[in-house]
């Protein structure tokens, strides 16, 4: 028996139960049902998620009637909807001792979620976006995932947390143990500081500046956010050595002498600060409270970002491209 039968083993006979069908419901639901798990998904009726369920094959009822019946209950809906359906749905139907399961620890790790004393807590957070969780499990393969344990009842959380991260193919690309604490910071910073709020500072500030001195918006378009992709890719194939390897004797120089110029002592500081809030639980409550108030902020400063002339330029560039997806306007 592999190490992959082994621990679907631990699901034998037991129904898990998918709350939410987004991005990475629908992936966990798709993957577990092929992986031979027996699978319920939760959504209201006569909604698209219901409606794609269907369609897909999966068996779908109410959230109250999918926490009745999961032996596992995932939680796979956005964070700021999960402590109100755990309050109202989840924690008066779920049964004595099964088993809660999310994919990122934010409202369990900063107390908006308290689960109930008689169930096992977990959490299975696969290292990549939904489509990526089903392409990967639908070629073979897997996507790199870390496991948690918040609350282990049953003495057996941990091997029905990666039961199910095998379920999804997780356990073929590299399993991690970690906390709820290091997962939902970790990823919580990585967002803020480096993959999106970083870089995409990191970006427009470029094209402004190139612009602002008198080069042509286009261009800069293309040195500044188009042919990132090229240097993300090397990074994600083999780390900087990979980069390094295939860029130019004077881009590497470049990137060695003037790169710790832009990035430096002054911006790790901005980033301790950055993690000092999220670890603390400050970016939690100003997100949860801003969520409440009706997202007016949020709102404000995502459509001043997609008012920037970057974006202005990039649409009518990305029109040209027959190569990308019919959604490349957008």
């Amino acid at each position: 028996m592999s190490n992959q039968d082994a621990a679907l083993s631990n699901l034998q006979n037991l129904r898990v139960a998918i709350i939410g069908y987004g991005s990475q419901g629908r992936a966990h639901a798709l993957n577990l049902r092929d992986s031979a798990v027996d699978v319920v998904v939760g959504v209201r009726a006569g909604g698209p998620s219901a409606d794609k369920a269907r369609a897909d094959g999966l068996t779908v009822v109410s959230p109250e009637e999918a926490a009745r019946q999961g032996d596992i209950v995932a939680v796979l809906t956005p964070d700021m909807v999960q402590a109100e359906l755990y309050s109202s749905v989840i924690e008066p139907n779920i049964k004595k001792g099964a088993l809660l399961l999310f994919a990122h620890g934010f409202n369990v790790h900063f107390g908006t979620i308290k689960p109930r004393a008689d169930l096992d807590v977990a959490l299975v957070a696969p290292k990549g976006p939904g489509a990526l969780v089903r392409r990967e499990y639908e070629q073979g393969k897997g996507v790199p995932s870390l496991i948690a344990v918040h609350q282990n009842k049953s003495g057996k959380a941990r091997d029905l947390a990666l039961g199910y991260c095998a379920g999804i193919g997780g356990t073929r690309g590299g399993v991690i143990d970690t906390s709820f604490a290091e997962e939902t910071e970790t990823d919580l910073f990585g967002e803020q500081a480096v993959l999106c709020g970083g870089a995409t500072e990191l970006v427009m500030m470029g094209f402004e500046t190139l612009v602002e001195a008198g080069y042509q918006p286009e261009v800069a378009y293309f040195e500044c956010l188009h042919e990132l992709k090229l240097i993300v890719d090397l990074l994600y194939e083999g780390g900087i050595a990979r980069m390094h390897q295939f860029i130019s004797d004077t881009a590497q120089y470049g990137d060695l002498t003037r790169g710790p110029r832009v990035v430096n002592e002054d911006t790790r500081a901005r980033m301790r600060e950055v993690l000092a809030e999220i670890r603390d639980g400050r970016f939690a409550r100003e997100w949860v409270a801003e969520h409440k108030a009706g997202n007016k902020r949020f709102h404000e400063l995502r459509e001043k970002d997609m008012a920037h002339p970057i974006e202005v330029v990039g649409r009518k560039l990305r029109a040209q491209m027959s190569w990308l997806k019919t959604d490349a306007t957008a």
